[in-house]
């Protein structure tokens, strides 16, 4: 197949994917919605608290992994990444680098590959992704890589728990539930990690997010904590 045949194929298969979310629910937050005043006080007191407990008890781990990254893979150890935080502000999200350094050009020279990245919710699967290291496909799988994320959380751009971080031109294409994304911190987990990660498509990821910041409390914050580690270590939802 020629080039232009590929890019029209990508189009089309761009074009499908932005009309599957012309049937969006319309969402607003409740008027009622508890995601604001003092009770964001108290939650910012858990992250800087726990958060930076966590980091410390993190280091050994990171300190290893990051060492063996840079050993495994030519490139820094670590991604960096901009993601859009509360209120529309963009932040730079820090991973551990699980891709080869030129995946960007892997999936832009690929419009086959990038047409089910585009499919896939702006995802491809583990087993499927030529971008992904063998190092990195671990990390993904136990969410190691997304360790340095507690940095992002002490610094105040993250929350414990939270919607999924975004891309801008992800969340283009999130209609009415692009609302909530703003409203709120992405979370280290979230509603999203507990309910199947990888294995919960668009839009009710979406919704489910949506749904957090309406019903948003300390309480359920805390439940979603406690249900991460065993969500982790089944590896639920990571395909």
């Amino acid at each position: 197949m020629d080039d232009t045949a590929n890019t029209s194929t990508l189009a089309i298969d761009e074009v499908e994917h932005r009309l599957d979310r012309t049937s969006f629910t319309s969402w607003v937050p409740r008027p009622q919605h508890r995601y604001r005043g003092h009770r964001l006080t108290a939650k910012r007191a858990v992250d800087l608290v726990l958060g930076s407990v966590l980091l410390v008890a993190a280091v050994p781990i990171l300190v290893v992994v990051l060492a063996t990254v840079r050993l495994t893979s030519p490139g820094p150890a670590l991604f960096r990444q901009h993601r859009v935080g509360r209120n529309g502000r963009l932040f730079r999200i820090i991973k551990i680098r699980t891709m080869y350094v030129d995946a960007e050009h892997r999936l832009v020279s690929d419009p086959e590959l990038r047409a089910r990245y585009v499919r896939h919710g702006y995802k491809l699967p583990l087993r499927e992704d030529p971008r992904i290291t063998q190092l990195g496909a671990f990390l993904r799988r136990t969410s190691i890589d997304e360790l340095p994320q507690l940095w992002n959380v002490v610094r105040g751009e993250m929350s414990l728990v939270g919607p999924r971080p975004v891309l801008t031109e992800e969340l283009e294409e999130y209609g009415p539930y692009a609302t909530a994304y703003r409203m709120a911190k992405p979370g280290l987990t979230g509603p999203w990690q507990v309910a199947g990660r990888d294995a919960v498509r668009f839009p009710y990821r979406a919704r489910i997010d949506a749904d957090y910041i309406d019903q948003w409390s300390l309480t359920g914050d805390a439940v979603i904590l406690a249900k991460t580690l065993p969500a982790v270590l089944k590896a639920r939802g990571v395909s």
